[in-house]
């Protein structure tokens, strides 16, 4: 009895564990997103730090785009506009161009990165491919939006943004979809 009550205790204690790993993941993607990637994912206003000059209402900045991929990743991307005029605190839209090169499907994970870092906080992404993997079919071509803000409290002396995307294979979700494809021929044929 006592050894089988130690182990309904351990068992108890590693589903609270995995509960407890599980509910932190949420804040755990927060900060990372935030701190490592410069993802804000609210849509409220950066923290203006004490003393720091006040938005100029009208602000035009530049926002360059760019675009590539991992070696591994037989794709063609990039931005299909290279330059942009933006003012601070409107949203706009611009669209990245990938073509599947390979005769398999493929799926793709996009990196951004936002410079100078100390405007990745005032850059909001509120739309992208970047939040969820890509599949491409054998030589599909599609054009993928990315919708931002520039957050009015953008230190002044940043008058450049540049947005850039890195693509890489996703080995694990292509092996899965390879997987998936073969299942599904037989029930076609019948």
């Amino acid at each position: 009895m006592s050894a089988r009550r130690t182990d309904v205790l351990k068992l108890v204690g590693i589903a609270v564990a995995a509960f407890a790993f599980t509910f932190s993941l949420v804040p755990m993607y927060r900060i990372a997103c935030e701190k490592v990637f410069g993802i804000r994912l609210d849509n409220t206003a950066a923290a203006v730090p004490a003393g720091a000059p006040a938005p100029v209402p009208g602000r035009v900045v530049t926002v360059e785009f760019d675009g590539s991929v991992n070696s591994k990743l037989p794709w063609s991307f990039h931005p299909n506009q290279t330059r942009m005029q933006v003012r601070v605190g409107e949203q706009y839209e611009t669209t990245y161009y990938a073509h599947n090169d390979s005769d398999s499907a493929i799926v793709g994970s996009a990196t951004p990165s936002v410079a100078p870092a100390r405007a990745s906080g005032y850059f909001q992404k509120t739309e992208c491919f970047c939040f969820t993997a890509q599949t491409l079919e054998a030589g599909e071509t599609r054009d993928m939006p990315v919708r931002f803000i520039i957050d009015p409290a953008l230190p002044p002396e940043v008058n450049t943004v540049t947005l850039s995307y890195t693509f890489f294979k996703n080995d694990f979700a292509t092996e899965r979809l390879s997987q998936a494809a073969p299942a599904a021929t037989p029930l076609a044929a019948r």
